[in-house]
């Protein structure tokens, strides 16, 4: 019997498949400079999972170019946010490239310029957050050239005065306009078609922004522009038919419109009060002229009209928390806002409240991002259940890909609320792996999202760096509330009265913010080797003044921040102990902390 003959076979990679694979749509798209075939062929290519090297490899490609190839890797890279490659691939991406700035630098000498130009110009197109540039920083090594490039980015290019333009025009860019010009020609150009109804002279305006990937807003603004004004939805509609017929709109851009304005309905409401009845009828007629693909409408999350008491039950319960949540805004009363959301009488819908205060505040500033954080923790002790906030995220992520298309930089922000959820003890670290469970298996940038959170959590220093994501404090800012601690912890370590501190910190209305007392009365009880501090924490903590929730991770805090404070204070770790011992033996944390990093 012969024996068998081994043969080799060349196992393929498939991320090398995929390197060669880009490379020559990229070869293509720059002899060609068709931005829609390059869409195409990515996207038919599939292998999702490698899309950071195909903007490492765009970027590169084009550096040892023209300025021309240069502006068109730019302009791609905006057509494909989003739709093709998510926020968090681009963001992945870009860092790939600023990690392998000193490899570039062999072959092409000004790297550290060309690089950082284009970190500034995915940050003024809106496909990068300006955060990436502090938190790439946190992950390169100092000497690297990685660290010159966004150093560049940031002084050289993203804080000169008019950068936004400067950056633009790097390049010789007039293919390309920024995302809020774009926004104003579609406006203008749509309040122009309603005053002369020249269909055909409307949709070459269209054509000629050049920008397909974004006509879903054209779609959008038409839609909000018929509800405005009820005599132009005949025209806006056969604007709307035209369109899609010459293929100028696609599928896939008009199903995404009219699924962004069927998220955004019950906002626009409260402007326009006739504009769900409006939609409910454009949406049937478009469907039935064959304009509007209903199979693809119900997968992107359009429900159809409202049917029956509970659906209009829950319209007039998120117009309601929408004025109420406006109103904290303003005010900063978290007692007011309880008081009117048990008014209302609807624990069953606390999830959707969770669901439109961060959506709410994600399109704000931080302060209001901040005092949201605040307000769920209150609302967790006061009258939200575990449950209520695991399905209000869950509610929150299933629908983060429209959240997306309004709110820039939308997946960033919500793996903060999500991290900071955890750190605020609103959510166990085990209710992360069940709200992955329980999204649908098509919501990828749902699940990325939760593993961004997972990732900002398992870092360095986490507690401290997810507490200050916004500022800390609420609406004060957070060097303010720090001093007044400061202030009256001195006041008391000097032979001050007890119970004056603990008005101070009454008085201070911050309960969500004592684990800041805690932390700041930790350390300077080990700075001044006194314990006195440990009687007003006993005091605090018998007046229910602090929580073991807040006691916790205020302790947390510390342990999180011992190897920093052993430089100045030798003993830190023993004395540390000590605290821990005692506070459990007070009843001020539970035996399990520290055994299994329960802080």
């Amino acid at each position: 019997m012969e024996p068998y003959e081994l043969v080799g076979t060349a196992v393929s990679d498939p991320l090398d498949d995929y390197k060669k694979s880009v490379a020559s749509i990229i070869e293509e798209y720059f002899s060609t400079g068709d931005v829609e075939v390059a869409t195409s062929d990515l996207r038919e290519l599939g292998s999702t999972e490698y899309h950071p090297y195909f903007i490492k490899r765009l970027v590169s490609m084009s550096m040892d170019r023209h300025d021309k190839e240069k502006e068109m890797a730019s302009v791609l890279l905006s057509a494909l946010y989003a739709d093709v490659i998510n926020p968090t691939q681009i963001s992945r991406g870009f860092f790939m490239l600023v990690e392998s700035a000193d490899d570039l630098a062999v072959d092409i000498p000004d790297t550290v310029d060309i690089l950082a130009l284009f970190i500034a110009r995915a940050v003024v197109d809106d496909i990068l957050p300006p955060a990436f540039i502090a938190r790439a920083r946190k992950m390169l090594p100092e000497s690297s050239k990685g660290i010159q490039v966004l150093q560049t980015a940031e002084k050289s290019y993203l804080s000169a005065p008019h950068h936004a333009e400067l950056v633009e025009r790097r390049w010789g860019g007039s293919t390309h306009f920024t995302v809020e010009e774009v926004k104003k020609r579609i406006t203008d150009l749509l309040r122009e078609y309603v005053e002369s109804g020249d269909t055909a002279e409307a949709c070459r305006c269209v054509r000629k922004l050049e920008v397909s990937f974004f006509y879903h807003e054209v779609v959008k603004r038409a839609l909000v522009l018929a509800m405005e004004m009820q005599s132009a939805e005949p025209l806006i509609l056969k604007l709307l038919k035209e369109a899609a017929e010459e293929g100028l709109i696609s599928s896939s851009q008009m199903v995404k419109g009219f699924s962004r304005m069927a998220e955004s309905i019950d906002d626009l409401s409260l402007d326009i009060p006739s504009a769900k009845t409006s939609f409910q009828s454009i949406v049937p007629q478009a469907i039935s002229e064959g304009w509007l693909d209903a199979s693809s409408l119900k997968a992107s999350g359009e429900d159809g009209p409202a049917n029956g008491p509970d659906d209009e039950k829950v319209k007039q319960y998120k117009k309601q928390i929408v004025n109420i949540i406006h109103e904290y805004f303003l005010s900063d009363d978290i007692p007011e806002l309880i008081r009117s959301l048990e008014d209302l009488g609807a624990p069953e819908y606390n999830p959707i409240f969770l669901k439109k205060l961060i959506t709410l505040a994600m399109d704000r500033k931080n302060k209001e991002k901040e005092m949201a954080s605040v307000l769920l923790s209150a609302l967790h002790i006061e009258i939200f259940s575990t449950e209520d906030i695991v399905n209000g995220f869950v509610m929150l992520l299933e629908s983060a890909e429209d959240t997306a298309l309004d709110i820039l930089d939308a997946s960033n922000e919500l793996a903060l609320f999500v991290a900071r959820a955890v750190i605020d003890d609103i959510l166990a670290p085990l209710n992360l792996e069940e709200i992955t469970n329980r999204l649908p298996p098509n919501c990828s940038s749902g699940a990325e999202t939760v593993c961004m959170a997972q990732s900002l959590l398992s870092a360095r220093h986490a507690g401290e760096r997810i507490l200050r994501c916004w500022g800390g404090g609420t609406g004060w800012a957070v060097e303010d509330a720090k001093d007044k601690i400061q202030k009256l912890l001195e006041e008391f370590e000097s032979g001050g009265v007890i119970s004056e501190a603990c008005q101070c910190i009454r008085d201070m209305g911050m309960p969500f913010f004592n684990h800041e007392v805690v932390k700041k009365a930790l350390v300077m009880a080990m700075e001044k080797k006194n314990d006195r501090m440990l009687d007003l924490l006993q005091e605090c903590f018998n007046e229910g003044l602090i929580t073991i929730n807040q006691m916790t991770k205020g302790f947390g805090r510390i342990k999180d921040g011992l190897d920093d404070l052993a430089l100045d204070i030798p003993n830190a770790k023993d004395k540390f102990t000590f605290y821990v011992e005692h506070a459990k033996g007070n009843g001020w944390l539970l035996p399990s902390f520290g055994s299994s990093d329960a802080s």
